[in-house]
């Protein structure tokens, strides 16, 4: 096991600082009409009021918005006084955020106008599409008798808040609450004006403090709540900077929630190796325009994503006609031939085909990385081939700070999750009543266990949780089922507890056929049920309205709207049909 470099540093904070000294320009980020610009960063100690009266050594702040800037600079001034970050997403609705917000003791919420409007505006009885930042026109007139008395009960069931800094904001436009409600509402402008006029010495954590409490989506049940140490974060981006090289050329965009370890876990190693960052406008539907004007050179997305733009890809090149598809054909299979070989393949066919592909995305991006579910070797191959960039597909959990494996450069071997992560040690244990064993041929199987420096602390306030995933020894009991391929290469196969039994005694994993159902061209979600008193399955799928578009103008198929479209039986033939396809050679590869 190689050992994480030594030299990198231990506490966020510090590698904030080692970063700003070494580079002076930091983030980059979009401003008003889509143009984008690099600002230089420098570190004042005297930039930001955020030890508070009521805040103290291990105190929690809550971040409640989309990635911008800011919530970079806030989780950094965090880091340097001591205080406990809890990402929050912006999707929560207020019975999630009043939970998290109570289980956590949270002191001061970080948010915008919209994720405050989400949590009081139900309060001002506002239609949705009303904008919150006009409260403060009709402030005076809002606080009746009778809406004190409901922000004062909503209030009550946050009292560990004292704080609420609005990002975006504007001091004229916020409400005034009650002053029964013991809260007060600035917008970060003026609270980094108060902090230039009043400033605190840093009181930085040592490795083994708190640094974050991420809380998990709750699908199983209530959020639990990930403790990860300074130590726990740096571990990851040390043990992941090994095998990965990053450099302050490098520009990366940021959309993917903060709020979620995938991204969290790649800010601390990009900062480390210094590259810049970009962030999207805030809308998914623009995230493709986003990527052609900021032009990165580094793109983490979900599987998700990457099956839309596999779909989209195809979708083109079919409705191309047949010369311009039979090129493609031609040059992907010359160009993927070449890489299996581990030869350079050749200039031509990117200047003839793929250049305009990669446009798509800015034309530059030589590193892409997969995670937070299972990617198919067949996007994954087509990415590398299409992009011709390094596609790396990775494994890991908050529980593990981030990454638990992750493929090597150069590895053309698909179908796996890569080898460990240097900062950790792994271990596959019997899993005897599903029948997996660690004296399996030709390969070790059993469920996967983690241990080392990553490893959090436990869930927050739930010993019985912790207890059951993590064990004496500090292993991590994650769930899920592995194999061991040659070179060290790990292979998630299945869930330890994702599996139920139908009526004639047969047993399902659920996640199994999402993820093969999942690949078919029509579909961008799958959901299987079933249960214990039927004998067959229920799949609940939703369509890629593009894909289904693009095909039916091929088709000539009316329609007025997409429900009509998901109705017609030409338009539900072919999805079933290609259901059909997928599934019959999944299961053919399962019987080979």
């Amino acid at each position: 096991m190689q050992l994480i470099p030594s030299e990198i540093t231990n506490i966020l904070v510090q590698e904030f600082e080692s970063m700003v000294q070494v580079d002076d320009i930091w983030r980059s980020w979009n401003c008003p009409g889509g143009h984008w610009f690099w600002p230089t960063i420098s570190w004042n100690p005297e930039g930001e009021d955020i030890n508070n009266n009521f805040l103290s050594a291990g105190s929690c702040v809550g971040f409640y918005f989309i990635n911008r800037p800011e919530w970079l600079i806030v989780d950094y001034a965090c880091s340097a006084y001591s205080l406990v970050s809890v990402p929050l997403y912006d999707t929560l609705g207020p019975d999630a955020v009043k939970y998290i917000v109570n289980h956590a003791d949270v002191k001061a919420i970080f948010c915008v106008p919209q994720t405050l409007n989400s949590t009081l505006g139900h309060l001002f009885s506002l239609s949705s599409s009303y904008n919150f930042e006009r409260l403060g026109f009709v402030s005076q007139y809002l606080f009746s008798f009778p809406l004190e008395l409901q922000l004062r009960g909503f209030f009550n069931e946050i009292p560990s808040v004292h704080l609420i800094v609005v990002v975006g904001g504007m001091d004229n436009e916020l409400p005034s609450l009650p002053p029964s409600t013991d809260i007060q509402i600035v917008t970060y402008a003026k609270l980094l004006s108060e902090g230039r006029g009043n400033p605190q010495p840093f009181s930085p954590p040592n490795p083994n403090d708190v640094a974050t409490i991420c809380y998990t989506s709750g699908t199983t049940g209530t959020p639990k709540g990930v403790v990860l140490t300074h130590g726990n974060l740096i571990a990851n981006a040390a043990g992941c900077s090994i095998a990965t090289k990053f450099y302050p050329s490098d520009i990366y965009i940021s959309y993917l929630p903060l709020a979620h370890i995938y991204e969290r876990g790649y800010q601390v190693l990009l900062a480390y190796f210094g590259v810049a960052v970009g962030f999207y406008q805030g809308d998914n539907m623009e995230l493709m325009n986003d990527l052609v004007a900021l032009r990165p050179t580094i793109f983490c997305s979900v599987p998700r994503l990457y099956n839309r733009i596999y779909a989209g890809i195809l979708s083109a090149v079919k409705s191309s006609g047949s010369l311009k598809e039979r090129l493609f054909n031609a040059a992907y299979n010359s160009k993927r031939q070449a890489i299996m070989n581990g030869n350079n393949p050749s200039p031509l066919w990117d200047k003839l085909v793929f250049n305009k592909i990669k446009a798509k995305l800015g034309g530059r991006v030589r590193f892409f990385s997969s995670g937070a579910s299972p990617l198919s070797p067949d996007i994954l191959d087509f990415l590398k081939i299409c992009f011709g960039g390094r596609v790396l597909e990775g494994y890991g959990m908050t529980e593990s700070s981030c990454v638990i494996s992750m493929m090597d450069e150069g590895d053309n071997l698909s179908g796996h999750v890569g080898s460990p992560n240097p900062a950790c040690e792994i271990k596959l244990v019997d899993v005897p009543e599903m029948n997996y064993t660690s004296d399996d041929e030709p390969h070790p199987r059993g469920e996967i266990c983690v241990r080392g420096p990553i490893i959090f602390q436990g869930y927050y306030k739930d010993e019985v949780h912790t207890k059951e995933v993590l064990d004496e020894d500090g292993w991590l009991h994650t769930g899920d089922i592995g194999l061991w391929l040659p070179g060290g290469r790990l292979k998630i196969i299945d869930r330890k507890k994702n599996i139920f039994k139908l009526a004639q005694g047969e047993y399902i994993s659920p996640e199994k056929i999402e993820n093969v159902y999942a690949k078919c061209r029509f579909i961008s979600q799958c959901f299987i049920y079933g249960d214990s008193l039927n004998s067959s399955l229920v799949a609940i799928v939703s369509v890629d309205q593009d894909v289904l578009k693009t095909w039916a103008a091929t088709e000539g198929i009316k329609y007025k709207d997409l429900e009509q479209l998901c109705n017609d039986r030409t338009a539900r033939a072919a999805v079933l049909s290609d259901m059909d396809a997928i599934g019959r050679e999944a299961q053919a590869m399962l019987l080979d």
